[in-house]
């Protein structure tokens, strides 16, 4: 498994395309909490890292305490980092395993779910299983970020993502790409579905690197 502390370091670097995804997942959270302006919402973030996307876009706003926000990393060093900043924050860091359905008990559905980092550190059908299960995450028109790397073109599968969530009850909002070697994009989507229950029994996924 790679070593995902060492790993955040490429944030710190502006020309990355770790650092591109996070400027653009954090524009599309303060453009969610700008619609959703007024009112109360819960947000989930899956494989949240230390949180410095979520975190950053509400420290600075002075209604940040309507959100209620909960992070969940299974890196210890960086669940604690992202206690750190969270700090005066409406922000809970649970430090589980979020392959863990069980975790999400109580905290699901959300209004916005951020499933940023994820997708192409699982397996295909794992992959396929996640986005199947995301509608469990989400209430009726909530907003979900979700990034995936794009691989070779033969065998990229983002269209193939796109029309999972497609499938699964949901209206594409936005899908950016950028144009390097590193080849990063990221998406948007909005549920449009019924609501649906999350299988405490099944496990969502496991990362394979």
């Amino acid at each position: 498994m790679r070593d995902y502390v060492t790993w955040h370091e490429e944030y710190d670097d502006p020309t990355s395309g770790l650092s591109w995804r996070l400027s653009r997942v954090r524009d599309h959270i303060g453009e969610f909490l700008d619609r959703t302006a007024g009112q109360s919402v819960t947000a989930v973030s899956l494989c949240a890292g230390d949180g410095r996307d979520l975190i950053a876009v509400l420290a600075p706003r002075e209604d940040a305490g309507r959100v209620a926000a909960t992070l969940v990393e299974l890196n210890p060093e960086l669940a604690d980092r992202a206690r750190v900043t969270a700090q005066g924050l409406p922000v809970h860091v649970i430090t589980a395993d979020a392959g863990d359905p069980a975790v999400y008990v109580g905290l699901v559905p959300a209004d916005l779910v951020v499933m940023v980092g994820i997708f192409g550190n699982i397996s295909d059908p794992d992959l396929q299983g996640l986005i199947r299960s995301a509608p469990a995450f989400c209430r009726p028109g909530a907003t979900l970020i979700w990034s995936r790397g794009r691989d070779d073109d033969i065998h990229d599968l983002n269209d193939q993502v796109r029309d999972w969530f497609a499938q699964s009850g949901f209206a594409e909002i936005a899908y950016e790409e950028r144009d390097t070697p590193d080849r990063p994009s990221m998406g948007v989507v909005r549920y449009e579905g019924e609501p649906m229950e999350l299988d405490p029994t099944r496990r969502l996924f496991t990362f394979i690197r």
